[in-house]
């Protein structure tokens, strides 16, 4: 078994899709991400990150990269992989990486990402932990609590939230810069990445990877995008 740095390392200059559809819409079938995710990686990308236990199990089976799963639960507040048995079943369905919400906010339980990161550590000791990360203060308590890879997923994302950012229109490059300055971890940029371009301006950076979604495989954004500049 490849041992979880190793793995992290494996991904370093690389690109992770997002291969996900939303509750209601005609891709949301686990076959669907899963012939998305062998699409993205004949296109090059590293890992993929999927959601919900039917789909990344799917994938695990269509693709021998990374699967960097999450489970979505609720819709407001801490709701990607809440809590310890979300990210236990990630593990089970054969995530290598676990996405969990690392924000200081309250979530169910009365478990915090720290006990999740411990939990899963201890149980799948060749499973990372990507922690999604709001803010500067809880990427460093992320780093403390033994997070494998920083994430900026979810900077301009968290209203209301003590320490949320203002959502930029592309990806917080002030955020990236402040979380490099502060972690040793390797720190993945994800978050209104919509052209190649902004994928190269963060790598410039200095960042591990980087993680693109909506702009690869949420055909009916895109197309709204396209429709939207054609004036309807």
């Amino acid at each position: 078994m490849i041992h979880r740095t190793d793995l992290v390392a494996s991904l370093k200059g690389g690109l992770i899709v997002s291969c996900q559809a939303y509750p209601g819409e005609p891709m949301r079938r686990a076959e669907v991400t899963a012939a998305m995710a062998q699409a993205v990686v004949d296109g090059g990308a590293a890992a993929v990150r999927v959601q919900g236990v039917a789909d990344i199990a799917a994938v695990r089976q269509a693709v021998e990269v990374p699967v960097v799963g999450l489970i979505k639960y609720g819709h407001e507040g801490v709701y990607i992989t809440p809590s310890i048995a979300h990210a236990r079943a990630c593990a089970y369905a054969g995530a290598s990486i676990i996405a969990i919400d690392a924000t200081l906010r309250e979530r169910g339980e009365q478990e915090t990402f720290a006990d999740a990161v411990a939990a899963i550590h201890d149980e799948f000791p060749g499973v990372a932990i990507m922690a999604d990360c709001a803010s500067l203060t809880d990427a460093k308590a992320a780093e403390d609590a033994g997070a494998d890879i920083i994430g900026t997923t979810l900077a301009g994302y968290t209203p209301g939230y003590e320490y949320a950012r203002e959502k930029t229109d592309g990806p917080d490059v002030d955020f990236v810069r402040e979380v490099l300055d502060a972690v040793s971890a390797p720190v993945v940029v994800e978050g209104r990445l919509h052209r190649p371009e902004d994928v190269a301006r963060v790598f410039e950076l200095g960042i591990h990877a980087a993680c693109v979604g909506t702009a690869i495989t949420h055909p009916t954004t895109i197309t709204r995008w396209f429709a939207e500049a054609a004036g309807n």
